[in-house]
């Protein structure tokens, strides 16, 4: 399935970087979380939570919200994936900033077909490799040492593609002209991300603490719809989640894995400086 690429993996000083972050990162809003069933997300949550968790005895409250937040985050991945529309057990699929590869797994499940996930990260590959084979799908869910702008598949060799808040790293030009020739004719590309708004101007100060934690680049709205025009991909459906994952964070903030990020992400939501964005869009 695969074309061998002429180019190293990490091409710059800030892919390095990048890498270097998730090869060391030990977050235990990651890792408690996929403890929980064996799916690791590298993402966030959507829809209400149980306010019961809030009222558990002390000794069990955190383990509860912790339950509640996983929960959480997988309903956003099968959110996500609900929107790649018919896919056959003998297509493939790409997870490009596949993480620790949780919806990989999820997606081979749901549809029965090939998957492949491609990260920067060694560790990331590595661990969710072995985490395939633990759950018995290592025959047919794959990670790799890959850049998503090149990542050496042979071109209309995919039903879909998903990124799940991995676009804030690259360019989104180049990124989504690496998947429009990946794609094949009518196949899908869904997107979760976040994204600054245009209307309000220049990003806010909240939007730039973001930034900041993770060593990335938030992208405005507007440079998602111009990248996938340039590189014919066609919206079929754009939903805003934003008020559906101001719960997750709001939860997440109560939490023993709080990193602090949390009152940025809601004050930026709540201001409307930043958008929480699913975008499917069809190759023509």
């Amino acid at each position: 399935m695969t074309a061998t690429s002429q180019q190293p993996v990490l091409r710059t000083d800030y892919q390095r970087s990048v890498a270097e972050y998730w090869n060391r990162e030990r977050d235990p809003v990651n890792l408690r979380l996929g403890d929980i069933d064996g799916l690791y997300h590298h993402h966030y949550g959507i829809g209400d939570y149980d306010p019961a968790v809030l009222e558990e005895p002390a000794d069990r409250r955190d383990e509860a919200i912790i339950n509640e937040m996983h929960r959480l985050e997988t309903a956003q991945a099968d959110f996500l994936l609900k929107h790649l529309g018919r896919v056959l057990p003998s297509d493939h699929l790409l997870d490009a900033g596949s993480g620790r590869g949780g919806t990989s797994v999820m997606a081979h499940k749901y549809f029965g077909c090939e998957v492949d996930g491609v990260t920067i990260s060694q560790t990331q590959v590595e661990f969710a490799n072995e985490q395939a084979r633990k759950l018995g799908v290592g025959d047919h869910v794959r990670y790799h040492f890959r850049n998503m702008l090149d990542t050496g598949f042979q071109t209309s060799s995919m039903r879909g593609i998903w990124t799940n808040e991995t676009t804030m790293y690259v360019d989104l030009f180049e990124l989504f002209g690496e998947f429009s020739r990946l794609l094949e004719h009518g196949g899908r590309y869904v997107c979760i991300t976040g994204c600054s708004n245009d209307v309000t101007g220049m990003r806010s100060k909240a939007v730039s603490r973001i930034d900041e934690h993770y060593t990335c680049n938030i992208h405005p709205r507007s440079y998602y719809f111009k990248a996938l025009a340039a590189n014919d991909l066609v919206p079929i459906e754009v939903v805003d989640l934003t008020a559906q994952t101001i719960p997750y964070w709001e939860l997440r903030a109560k939490s023993s894995v709080a990193t602090g990020i949390e009152d940025p992400f809601l004050t930026a939501y709540r201001e409307g400086s930043f958008h929480y964005l699913l975008i499917a869009a069809d190759r023509v």
